[in-house]
């Protein structure tokens, strides 16, 4: 059966995980997809041999698993490595999280996707694009905070994603996330209720 889909994204620092949390909360089906990306190329995942048929054995650790840091770096100094990279994992983690999704029980999914925006291809596989934002000043206040990082690397960090602007424009749907915590609670029940509402419209209509 159809199921009612929303992509939830937001830059790093927005609380995008901390929403995520809010919904399941509230009963609804999370997928992950950098828990799946995590699992497909960790210690003898499903990408592992595509990864290092075109990378190489040296981009796997001791484990078996990528050597993120190593693909990381290489990813950042060679634009085509970037593309090589996600022409492998993209449709393997696209597979896998509809394949995740058709297990769940919720009255509709959420796909969890950091790079929405930035895949290309994630906007038109979803009924909703769901955005958390907040000022870009916050975002690198809370990471820094968070991570302990140099405010020079997360801002590299923040210029390898989407712009806030192109986030925006993507969007059905925006929460807000510059101030408190608790004011996201009320958004989130807002949200939900639309998003049940158009659940129930789209089963009827199957």
């Amino acid at each position: 059966m159809a199921r009612f889909t929303v992509g939830l994204t937001g830059g790093i620092g927005s609380g995008k995980s901390v929403v995520a949390r809010l919904f399941a909360e509230r009963g609804v089906d999370i997928v992950d997809t950098d828990q799946i990306a995590r699992s497909l190329t960790g210690p003898h995942g499903a990408a592992m041999p595509a990864l290092l048929d075109a990378f190489g054995a040296g981009y796997a650790d001791a484990h078996g698993a990528l050597d993120r840091a190593k693909m990381r770096a290489l990813v950042f100094s060679e634009p085509d490595a970037k593309r090589r990279l996600e022409s492998i994992l993209h449709p393997m983690i696209r597979d896998a999280v509809f394949a995740e999704s058709l297990l769940g029980t919720g009255p509709y999914v959420i796909f969890d996707i950091p790079l929405l925006v930035e895949s290309g291809t994630w906007k038109e596989r979803v009924a909703r694009v769901l955005v958390v934002d907040c000022p870009e000043a916050v975002q690198l206040e809370r990471v820094v905070a968070r991570n302990g990082l140099p405010a020079a690397q997360v801002q590299a960090i923040m210029a390898t994603q989407a712009p806030r602007q192109a986030r925006l424009a993507a969007a059905d749907d925006v929460i807000e996330n510059g101030g408190e915590l608790a004011a996201l609670a009320p958004q989130v029940d807002r949200f939900h209720a639309n998003y049940l509402t158009m659940a129930a419209r789209l089963v009827r209509n199957v």
